[in-house]
């Protein structure tokens, strides 16, 4: 699998499970109701589908790795979805997650 693909699974993981948890925090505490808590369930349910694709056959590596993904994505989702701003421990925090991806994910391997 090339990395490009990998980071494109990783990517639409991060929609999924984001999203999904998104819809569920909106359902809930924004009082939308059940048609949004149940799309979240939904979205939640088709991350989890979406993470299997990946080529390494280590479920622990890549749902660490994911874990990286997770922490930058939800950050960039509470900018574009609700006005958060980051500050600059924000983006340090992310940047050194983004770095531990790539480091667990795609380090050369004897």
């Amino acid at each position: 699998m090339t990395i490009v693909r990998s980071l494109l699974l990783f990517a639409l993981a991060a929609l999924f499970e984001i999203g999904g948890a998104w819809l569920v925090w909106q359902g809930v505490r924004e009082q939308r109701g059940l048609v949004w808590i149940g799309g979240g369930v939904i979205a939640l349910g088709l991350y989890g589908f979406v993470a299997t694709f990946q080529s390494d056959p280590n479920f622990g590596r890549v749902l660490a790795a994911y874990g990286g993904v997770f922490v930058a994505g939800s950050l960039v989702w509470g900018m574009v979805a609700d006005g958060f701003r980051p500050d600059r421990w924000d983006v340090l925090g992310a940047l050194i997650c983004l770095a531990g991806v790539l480091t667990i994910m795609y380090a050369p391997r004897g």
